[in-house]
């Protein structure tokens, strides 16, 4: 995914975006609220993370701004501030989440990371790969035009896949989806769900690949067979 990152400090702006490029994700940054608007008009960010205590306009007033265009992109708030007005001004001028610091970076990129899934499966409700479908609001699943019976977790997992698709989801962005069920799921846990889903599509043209050291990805169409010698 691609956000934007508007933060003064410049040593945690740098710790950001380093955290999140780790991730495979790009990161564009601001030390100032100015630009912000006009850059998340012109380009289409996944995630907006900003900062309250801004120099000149600060991040309540970006955030007003942010919504009086029109724009729906997600937005995170970070502030030093742990007072319950301020998170609920933030959230009233249309913050999406806040988040108080000093903060984990794990849980900055999950918390972001949750956004953006919301924020894509309520803009495409219907997901579609090949011959798969996953319906988000109805939560059905079809492969071709037989119903696809996913348990809690295989669903996660596959709705995950979905909507990054084609781009590679990481083992540990799957443990912190599947949190939700299971608090004590494990990597190991991870890669019984992914074959169990991976043995459900085998009919269809979806095939979930492993991505070594990276992660899985969804693709549309399957790996040729090996050729025997």
């Amino acid at each position: 995914m691609r956000l934007l990152l508007v933060e003064d400090d410049a040593s945690i702006a740098t710790g950001i975006a380093e955290a999140f490029a780790r991730q495979g994700d790009g990161v564009d940054v601001l030390a100032n609220a100015d630009p912000a608007v006009a850059a998340l008009s012109m380009t289409a960010y996944d995630l907006a993370i900003v900062d309250v205590g801004l120099p000149g306009m600060d991040g309540f007033e970006l955030v007003r701004r942010i919504r009086q265009r029109g724009l729906d992109v997600p937005v995170m708030m970070l502030t030093a501030r742990d007072a319950v007005q301020d998170r609920v001004r933030g959230l009233n001028l249309g913050a999406d989440d806040y988040l108080v610091k000093p903060f984990a970076l794990d849980e900055l990129i999950a918390r972001g990371q949750a956004l953006v899934r919301r924020s894509r499966a309520a803009a495409t409700p219907v997901l579609r790969c090949g011959c798969l479908q996953l319906d988000i609001a109805a939560r059905t699943a079809l492969l071709g035009d037989a119903p696809l019976e996913l348990t809690s977790r295989e669903w996660v997992i596959l709705e995950q896949l979905m909507l990054a698709a084609p781009n590679v989801v990481s083992k540990s962005q799957l443990v912190d989806g599947l949190g939700q069920w299971d608090r004590e799921v494990t990597p190991n846990a991870v890669e019984i769900y992914i074959s169990r889903v991976r043995a459900k599509l085998a009919a269809g043209d979806a095939e979930i690949r492993t991505m070594r050291g990276l992660g899985y990805r969804l693709v549309e169409g399957r790996t040729p067979p090996a050729a025997t010698p």
